[in-house]
């Protein structure tokens, strides 16, 4: 079974306008989309499309957090949920047909109980075969708790797949993950190496192999994204769409990767395609959207084996 976490989970609200934002005057929405959000969920959400069962843990709280809770049990999504005090955080996108403006929050404050509530129920599960922890750390949650999970998951021989935004997964990198999934900015942001060309991207994906990532899914938005798997490096290439918004992208592109992949990890060229199309189809949607185009986009993704 896999099993998504999602420590700071969100309602995401997209509001689209019709013209610029303005200051000091009445800025009016043509249409405003509420949406369960949060990189594991998100990671659930794609993988049922695909037909592939897995369940939700993450921390919830207030009305927004039932919000959640209440949609995904409609979706027939299993949710083992750690309940809070605070409000889960409502994120915004804004985006007016020529630029899309992002606000994201903090979230609610997860006290130490909590935390220990969810490392038992980790430590617990009888099926879990895959764990993917995804997204950023709400206020009171040291980075110290993603070791409490991965030593965790070492005992029970949990495979990890990893997409966060912390400097810390640097140092996570020693209890070699199974699969990470980093894009181009947060190579940039946590290893300090910059991309200008190929070159660089082969130096960077060996380096975090020899660092312990057993897997590597490198996504870079509309340039393509590359995989390697410590012998070959792949590179797919990416559908050109109309950006709606960015939100959820990558969380999806992951989703339909681990749909094809983790069952048959031969199967890396229809995975990349997938993934490609799905981050795509997303991206041209308000949330993760009605995922209708996936099949037609996949037929124009390429997928060149490297070394």
């Amino acid at each position: 079974m896999i099993y998504t976490l999602t420590t700071n989970p969100a309602i995401d609200m997209n509001i689209k306008l019709d013209s610029k934002i303005q200051a000091k005057v009445v800025n009016r929405c043509s249409k405003t989309i509420y949406s369960p959000n949060g990189k594991g969920i998100n990671v659930t959400l794609v993988l049922k499309h695909y037909n592939i069962e897995s369940k939700v843990l993450g921390f919830f709280g207030g009305f927004s957090g039932r919000f959640i809770l209440e949609n995904l049990e409609k979706r027939d999504i299993k949710v083992i949920p750690v309940n809070v005090e605070e409000n889960t955080r409502i994120n915004i996108f804004l985006n007016n047909s020529n630029n899309e403006y992002k606000i994201l929050t903090n979230g609610s404050y997860i006290k130490r109980n909590k935390q220990e509530e969810m490392l038992r129920i980790i430590d617990n599960l009888q099926d879990v075969e895959y764990l993917c922890i995804s997204g950023s750390l709400p206020p009171g949650i040291d980075a110290i708790f993603y070791d409490e999970i991965l030593k965790l998951c070492q005992k029970k021989n949990v495979k990890v797949i990893l997409d966060i935004s912390s400097n810390k997964l640097k140092d996570l990198l020693k209890y070699k993950p199974y699969l990470i999934k980093p894009n181009d900015e947060e190579i940039k942001d946590i290893f300090g190496m910059n991309i200008s060309n190929e070159s660089d991207i082969k130096d960077i994906l060996l380096y975090l192999s020899k660092q312990g990532a057993r897997n590597i899914l490198l996504t870079m938005g509309d340039k393509g994204l590359y995989f390697y798997n410590g012998k070959n490096i792949y590179f797919a290439n990416a559908q050109k769409v109309n950006l709606v918004s960015s939100a959820c992208a990558g969380d999806s592109c992951l989703a339909a990767f681990m749909s094809k992949w983790l069952f048959d990890d031969q199967n890396i060229e229809e995975a990349l395609k997938f993934a490609s199309a799905t981050g795509a189809n997303v991206a041209e949607s308000d949330g993760i959207g009605k995922l209708e185009n996936i099949d037609s986009y996949v037929k124009n993704i390429k997928v060149r084996k490297i070394i």
